[in-house]
């Protein structure tokens, strides 16, 4: 819904802006001002979507409102007015259409439409910003196996549960088990600490895989798979296991 606040110091054009506002689907009035410094002050307080500005003004012009609006705060802009003249000065501060007085339905229905194009555009082009500035993942989605016949890819996902032998280890599945020649330092730097936990200097183990938990007086010793695994967990790692699965250390 693209909240919008109406600004117009004739009280006839407001109105005639409500009653069109009506009628336009996706698009709600949530304010209006009848000069420029109300038109500020009710733009920081509501902080809409959308603002119809009329140019001319008492206290300031809507050109002068929108120039000084802070940019993260500034919503889209359609300005209104009688005065063809403004038409380059309006577009100088990026705004979304402006419209000749007395406002047409079609027009005003047009110009919302672009400012939703708009505000749609630029929260996208937001997301991506934030995407981008976001550090890439280290970790792995998945490892590759040898075979006799090549290799295969194992995704994380579907590891329930790692065990070291000697130099190897073990990933093992709901379906089978896959040994590949790593460290477990190694492997720890490749795991998301969110899918599988490191449970001993032999193990990882995955959260939501668990069924039972398994104790040793109040130190967690074990734990129990879907599978029926059991899955030893060392004194150094049982506080952070207990943690991590949200029971009492």
């Amino acid at each position: 819904m693209l909240r919008t606040i109406l600004v117009d110091d004739e009280p006839l054009a407001l109105e005639r802006l409500a009653v069109f506002f009506k009628d336009i689907e996706g698009a709600e009035v949530v304010g209006t001002a009848r000069d420029g410094k109300e038109a500020a002050e009710a733009i920081a307080r509501l902080k809409p979507d959308l603002a119809i500005l009329d140019i001319q003004m008492p206290e300031q012009n809507g050109l002068r409102v929108a120039a000084t609006l802070p940019e993260e705060d500034r919503p889209e802009v359609v300005f209104v007015t009688a005065f063809e003249q403004y038409a380059p000065d309006a577009f100088e501060v990026e705004a979304a259409d402006y419209l000749l007085k007395p406002v047409r339905f079609d027009r005003l229905w047009q110009a919302v439409e672009r400012a939703k194009r708009r505000k749609y555009l630029r929260t996208m082009a937001g997301r991506a910003e934030a995407l981008a500035a976001q550090p890439e993942s280290r970790h792995e989605d998945g490892l590759w196996v040898p075979t006799r016949a090549g290799a295969v890819f194992v995704p994380i996902e579907t590891i329930d549960w790692i065990e070291a032998q000697r130099d190897y280890v073990m990933l093992h599945t709901a379906t089978r088990s896959h040994i590949v020649r790593i460290s477990m330092r190694a492997l720890e730097e490749k795991l998301d600490p969110k899918a599988l936990i490191r449970v001993h200097r032999s193990a990882f183990a995955r959260p939501s895989g668990v069924v039972e938990v398994q104790r040793l007086g109040k130190t967690i010793n074990a734990l129990v798979l879907r599978d029926g695994a059991i899955v030893q967990v060392g004194p150094n790692y049982s506080k952070a296991v207990a943690e991590r699965l949200g029971l009492p250390a």
